[in-house]
């Protein structure tokens, strides 16, 4: 099916979403109004229609479930090599490849590790137990408040001053502690793949540049429910050319446990004035 009929099927405002390439493009979506499709045919137009190189194109979402699917219904329209180089995955593979490729810049040898909770939990009880004998609940609390912090963006030696409690001011001490030791052993965590790019492309420009040019358009798939540093990676690889679309329901979030920043939508429209929304029936 050509790129002429797979539109002919949407309707007026999937179709709309589809077309609107020249800025940023926030796209209002329930559940059952064709978000995917509308995503998936927007990849397709901007390569088959467009003329734009697939490896130009970047496609985030939450789970790999969701990335797979979206990788399967992708391939299923662009052919043989039209789809070479394109990226479908989950925030975190993006983080990951980022990281991969500037290994040197971010000062860690290659054959990184990458901990997942259970390897960071028992370096935090090592950690932990050399003050006191700790309990299972306190390491989890001080997990929990970790990653909230690194969702934020509060590295190791800022935590201190954000910490309002005595657990808190503990919590800020293990963290420079482990931050430490996740380094010695040239190892990240789940958390560090989206933090450690961030602070990466906040503070070198050229490493932002060479992103900047790699990736000419970002598609975000269920953008209510990006937390703070997951926004700012897609804030700093768009400010320039502002060109990406944003699939979201304001009143789905659910993973505001994780972090989530449902007004993360309108800080978008501060961000970038020229927002387009189309809501999608």
């Amino acid at each position: 099916m050509s790129i002429k009929q797979r539109l002919a099927k949407l309707n007026p405002r999937q179709r709309e979403a589809v077309r609107y390439i020249y800025g940023p493009c926030r796209v209002l979506a329930g559940a059952g109004s064709g978000k995917t499709s509308v995503i998936t045919t927007k990849i397709a137009y901007l390569v088959q229609e467009c003329g734009m190189s697939a490896r130009r194109i970047a496609a985030v979402t939450f789970t790999n479930k969701a990335a797979r699917e979206m990788k399967e219904r992708v391939g299923q329209m662009l052919k043989g090599k039209e789809g070479h180089g394109l990226t479908v995955s989950t925030f975190h593979t993006l983080g990951l490849t980022i990281i991969r490729a500037e290994l040197k810049a971010l000062g860690y040898k290659p054959g990184f590790s990458l901990f997942d909770p259970e390897d960071a939990k028992a370096l935090l009880r090592d950690l932990m137990n050399k003050d006191a004998q700790v309990d299972a609940d306190q390491i989890n609390s001080v997990q929990s408040q970790i990653s909230a912090w690194k969702n934020d963006l509060v590295l190791p030696g800022q935590a201190l001053s954000h910490a309002g409690s005595d657990d808190e001011h503990y919590a800020a001490r293990v963290y420079e502690a482990y931050g430490r030791h996740l380094k010695a052993y040239n190892a990240v965590d789940f958390d560090d793949l989206i933090m450690l790019p961030v602070v990466l492309l906040q503070q070198d420009a050229e490493v932002l540049e060479r992103w900047r040019r790699r990736i000419h358009y970002m598609l975000v798939d269920e953008y209510q429910d990006t937390n703070v540093s997951q926004y700012q990676l897609v804030k700093l690889l768009m400010a320039e050319r502002s060109t990406f679309t944003v699939v979201g329901d304001d009143d789905q979030s659910i993973y505001a446990w994780r972090g989530a920043r449902p007004e993360n939508l309108v800080t978008l429209g501060e961000d970038f004035p020229g927002l387009k929304v189309i809501k999608l029936e």
